[in-house]
């Protein structure tokens, strides 16, 4: 399992952020554990794609550990279709992921989100 950072920055500031990272691997320091992120450019768009019922989906698949989409639609008690589009949306974001067999997990211990108030 590993460790996600989720957050808001703007392109430039995540541009900054990798541009830094390369400026380390240049150097020849790299971290002991790779560091995962998600941005998200505003608490909008965050909200958009991390809606409370693909909370509790993504808690569930955690908590159950890797299975069909079909299974997790009828452990959630929900419609395939809903759950079926929930799974690919959470995918594209790279929230959920697919195991050797195709089955859908969340491979993240921790899901540590950071929101800025204030620039």
């Amino acid at each position: 399992m590993r460790d996600l950072s989720i957050g808001i920055k703007s392109w430039d500031e995540s541009n900054k952020e990798t541009a830094a990272i390369f400026r380390q691997f240049d150097k020849g320091i790299f971290p002991t554990q790779p560091v995962e992120r998600i941005y998200f450019h505003d608490f909008k768009t965050l909200l958009r794609y991390i809606t409370p019922k693909r909370l509790v989906l993504l808690e569930t698949l955690h908590t159950a550990g890797a299975m069909s989409v079909n299974a997790l639609a009828k452990l959630l008690k929900r419609s395939y279709a809903n759950v079926h589009e929930d799974v690919k949306t959470l995918e594209l974001v790279g929230l959920i992921e697919r195991d050797e067999l195709k089955r859908v997990c969340v491979p993240w211990n921790e899901i540590e989100t950071t929101l800025r108030l204030a620039a």
